[in-house]
């Protein structure tokens, strides 16, 4: 997808986000990583739907289709590390926070973004950055928010010390910032190895996380952006099968989906539309509980009818 300006130009959105996606991935035997596939979506398309609030998100590797409009960088020369890499997208970003984050996190998700920014919101003035560990204990500098201005300063000070970032590992600046950790051993979870791989994709088949997961494979393969009421739907889908036929399910949901799309989208016209044909699912159904045709009960109630006196 192209590049693209948010609304009211640069500089006025709360945060960027840069996502790392060119490494060599030397343990997926060279694999292209960001392009692997779980629960049918490239590991870089979910990194890049949990950071959909960003301002401006850069991507750092050589341009590919994206379910989501990117910025494209690369740093010079090409394979200089993560840190050089994180150098070459803050230059594309002008947000007063930065999301730092690897393309091969299957778990991260958008509440785990608002914790990180919570994180840096509240600690003004006393924190730089804020990242996630892992179940370890181990810092996760890619699963990280900082403070823009930070990353700068040190990144500065690094290219005076060392004439720029390349081959420079990441501790290098980390080193010089001050960081408050969360946990979340869910998020912090990524993909080095195909066993890695294999886990993310049996674990996202569990039955408690299969729906959420479809629903939002779905949503990027369309390139619709609706926050989904589960429950709503798969009782509107439960009650066309059990007053109706069962074949009814699917075909109502669609048909809900439409009519919802017509009045303008939205959680509110779903709700609206499921209403109406929640209603009309349960009269169809009371239709088959009746003692008759319309009228019926009032002709039972008035009585036999008489025959006339003869003579």
């Amino acid at each position: 997808m192209t590049a693209y300006e948010p609304p009211g130009g640069p500089g006025t959105e709360e945060f960027d986000a840069v996502v790392l996606a060119g490494g060599a991935a030397r343990r997926l035997g060279g694999a292209d990583k960001p392009a692997v596939r779980v629960g049918g979506r490239a590991l870089l398309d979910r990194v890049l739907a949990a950071c959909a609030g960003a301002g401006a998100t850069v991507v750092v590797a050589d341009p590919r289709p994206t379910a989501r409009p990117v910025r494209w960088a690369r740093e010079n020369p090409p394979g200089g590390g993560p840190l050089a890499a994180l150098d070459a997208g803050l230059r594309h970003t002008t947000a007063p926070y930065v999301l730092v984050l690897s393309a091969d996190l299957p778990f991260l998700d958008e509440e785990t973004v608002r914790r990180l920014l919570d994180g840096l919101r509240e600690g003004a003035g006393t924190t730089d950055g804020v990242l996630v560990t892992d179940p370890d204990g181990r810092d996760q500098p890619l699963v990280a928010a900082y403070r823009a201005e930070a990353l700068r300063r040190e990144l500065a000070r690094l290219a005076v010390e060392h004439g720029g970032p390349t081959g420079l590992p990441l501790r290098r600046l980390t080193a010089g910032l001050r960081l408050t950790r969360i946990t979340d051993p869910v998020a912090s979870f990524d993909c080095d190895t195909w066993d890695d791989i294999a886990a993310a994709r049996a674990r996202i088949r569990e039955h408690g996380h299969v729906l959420d997961e479809w629903i939002s494979a779905v949503k990027d393969e369309l390139g619709i952006d609706l926050d989904v009421d589960r429950t709503e739907l798969l009782d509107l889908a439960r009650d066309a099968a059990h007053n109706v036929a069962r074949p009814a399910a699917p075909l109502t949901t669609f048909l809900v989906g439409y009519a919802a799309a017509k009045a303008g989208g939205g959680p509110e016209a779903v709700t609206e539309a499921a209403r109406k044909a929640v209603a009309l699912a349960l009269r169809w159904s009371d239709e088959d509980t009746s003692d008759g045709e319309p009228g019926a009960e009032a002709d039972a109630a008035s009585g036999p009818e008489t025959a006339p006196d003869a003579g």
